[in-house]
């Protein structure tokens, strides 16, 4: 049930009304809404249609909200339908609505709040995608915990979604990768080694690919050249690298169905076949590109390239696809992944990128267009900015130079995944995010995830007490019992949250979810405080014996909304704490 989207449907019919007494077309109601007022004294819903079609029906916008207001005032759900400043219609419904979505909220349990918005689209989210060179680090969480909470968003809002690990597991860096875990592999070996030199990786992760290579290899790799040693060692540490990065994403919940390799891209000939492809249509061609602003890209060369048209697309510049060597750029592997993306018929392709690579939006959003052909494919890319981190307040200090890294592993295991995953969708995608490890183990209201899986265990916890004095929740509960502004204001709380999905998911933003909960939250403690100075708002009155079962079965419908909303944020729904 979603209370908004029939009220909707409400005013979309006193519109054709209207429209059908004027003599005028029906408008299009792409712009017409229909949410809850901000301020609840308003009433409980609020819709803008006067105001997006008074120009369709040529009359002022108050003059139309009058029309509009009168056939709603007479709906049998509408109390009343007041007009509010220039031309908004505040509607105030009848009690015995808030006892019908109570019941719905029960009657579809852990269903409550899906939906059918995306039609069987089929949406790939690539999210993490981090080079196979080392163990995630924090920088990586805040995008891993958005992408596989936007996934799950999307699944409930009725989209069938791939979550996709793209492994940059050829060029360059691959090659500095087998290098340093050549070293230690001598190491292993008895060698000493000394200090890593400049340019590879330091880092101490590096040692058990070593003794893995030393223990498999023996000796025999040693005295190699590196023409021979070069391709064991990368293999065998991307294997190992990859693993471990796995471990990392499963230690915080998230596991991805597909991990693609650029390598097996160039592999199976289908980043040659795909600028082959180009070709034919006429979208490569041979020149040269003025020197881009700001930082020159490792790949720019001022002499002619093969360059993709992009800009016929909606990119700033033309983009290189063979250097002058006639070696493929890094561009060129992005461009077949996409096409190898279409082909597998998604009808969403979604980034999740961090916000140093804003550059990439452009170029990818080009190449949704030029490679889609006669199909529609909407291209995607939501940003996350940096996380910092302190404890106590005070910044923790990383060392680059040194191989000092905060891991993602680091965070997980000393706060736990719940906490991670909620305080990394507190705050917006878009905006900084400051992670303090002593804040987000406190156990207050200045806590988010605390305090709404707080709510979820008070919920459990008061069913379970209740169960001990032989009360259950009533098969057939007398919502009308719930009189209370308290309770109801949690009712109207509880309505909402499909709409909300929705919105969530159209705008991407799974952030919106946990803002939700927290606001859920707020209201259910703060009923639970007024029962302490109001004892006959309590859960549990052993003298009336039909409103304790009401209020038990209440009880369990905030227990799905809360439970329902944690899920989708991949956050544990807390039975006791």
């Amino acid at each position: 049930m979603n209370l908004f989207a029939e009220f909707l449907q409400v005013v979309a019919k006193a519109v054709a009304t209207v429209a059908a007494e004027r003599g005028v077309p029906l408008p299009d109601l792409s712009r017409v809404t229909v949410e809850p007022p901000r301020d609840r004294s308003h009433g409980d819903i609020s819709t803008n249609a006067a105001m997006v079609l008074n120009k369709a029906f040529g009359m002022p916008p108050n003059l139309l909200a009058q029309s509009l207001s009168a056939l709603l005032s007479a709906h049998k759900s509408v109390a009343a339908a007041d007009i509010a400043g220039p031309g908004f219609i505040n509607i105030k419904l009848v009690a015995s609505e808030w006892p019908r979505v109570l019941r719905a909220v029960l009657a579809e349990g852990g269903a409550y709040g899906t939906s059918t918005l995306g039609c069987g689209k089929k949406a790939n989210v690539e999210y993490v995608s981090a080079n196979p060179t080392g163990p995630l680090h924090v920088g990586h969480v805040r995008g891993a915990v958005f992408g596989d909470a936007l996934a799950e968003l999307l699944t409930a809002s009725g989209y069938e979604v791939t979550r996709e690990y793209y492994i940059n597991d050829a060029g360059a860096q691959v090659d500095v990768l087998a290098r340093s875990a050549y070293l230690r592999y001598l190491e292993a070996l008895g060698e000493t080694v000394g200090e890593i030199p400049a340019g590879l990786y330091p880092g101490d992760y590096l040692k058990p690919v070593g003794q893995a290579l030393a223990a498999e290899h023996g000796t025999a790799l040693k005295d190699k050249p590196e023409a021979v040693w070069l391709p064991i060692v990368r293999e065998r540490a991307i294997e190992m690298m990859m693993a471990l990065i796995r471990d990392d994403l499963a230690a915080l919940n998230i596991r991805q169905e597909v991990f693609a390799s650029e390598k097996a891209l160039h592999e199976s000939g289908q980043v040659k076949e795909t600028i082959d492809e180009l070709r034919e249509r006429g979208l490569v061609y041979q020149g040269t590109l003025p020197p881009p602003k700001g930082e020159v890209p490792e790949d720019w060369e001022d002499r002619e390239q093969t360059l993709f048209r992009t800009t016929g697309f909606g990119d700033d510049i033309d983009r290189p696809l063979l250097k002058s060597d006639g070696s493929y750029t890094y561009f060129a592997s992005d461009v077949a992944y996409s096409r190898n993306k279409i082909r597998r018929g998604f009808d969403e392709l979604i980034y999740i990128l961090g916000a140093d690579h804003g550059g990439y939006v452009k170029r990818l959003e080009s190449l949704g267009s030029a490679l889609a052909a006669n199909r529609k494919i909407e291209v995607i890319v939501r940003l996350c900015q940096l996380v910092k981190l302190y404890r106590a307040g005070e910044p923790v200090r990383m060392s680059k130079r040194a191989g000092e890294f905060v891991t993602l592993r680091n965070v997980v295991d000393e706060v736990g995944p719940d906490a991670v995953r909620f305080m990394m969708l507190f705050r917006k995608n878009e905006a900084p995010l400051d992670f303090d490890f002593a804040k987000v183990t406190e156990q207050s209201k200045d806590n988010p995830v605390f305090y709404v899986q707080y709510a979820h265990a008070r919920t459990c916890s008061v069913i379970r007490n209740a169960a001990e004095e032989g009360l259950k929740p009533a098969k057939t509960p007398e919502f009308d019992l719930l009189s209370d502004e308290a309770e109801l204001g949690l009712v109207r709380r509880m309505a909402e949250f499909p709409r909300l999905l929705e919105a969530a998911a159209q705008a991407h933003e799974p952030h919106r979810v946990a803002f939700y909960l927290y606001d859920l939250a707020g209201d259910f403690h703060a009923l639970w405080n007024k029962g302490k100075d109001s004892p006959h708002l309590r859960f549990i009155l052993t003298e009336d014996v039909k409103l304790t079962q009401t209020r038990l079965a209440f009880l369990m419908a905030i227990r799905y909304v809360l439970a329902n909303g944690l899920r989708i944020l991949g956050v544990r729904p807390a039975e006791e704490m």
